[in-house]
């Protein structure tokens, strides 16, 4: 999961996690460090509380339950779990980080 939040005008923080991650999250707690996520409730409504912290801050995000499980669904189709290196090859992507330093 690749996520990207705006904190200025010109500003961005990006996220990089599993979404295995989240998929758990919907059931119990998970996650160690960087990134942790647990099921709550807010407002009598299921929720998805996830925790972000890093040198630079920290960030608690909460998601509709339903919301976030309809969403792992959809990505579970497009692509299944499993079958990312399909999708994604790393070693071309570390070619161009790398190229980039």
């Amino acid at each position: 999961m690749h996520a990207t939040f705006h904190t200025g005008a010109e500003e961005t923080v990006e996220w990089v996690f599993a979404r295995d991650l989240l998929a758990e999250g919907l059931h119990r707690p998970t996650g160690t460090g960087d990134v942790r996520v647990w099921p709550s409730r807010s407002h009598g409504q299921g929720v998805v509380c996830i925790a972000l912290s890093s040198p630079e801050g920290e960030a608690l995000l909460e998601a509709p339950a339903r919301a976030l499980e309809s969403f792992l669904k959809r990505t579970d189709a497009a692509v299944p779990p499993g079958t990312e290196h399909r999708h994604f090859d790393l070693d071309t992507e570390l070619s161009h980080i790398l190229a980039e330093s």
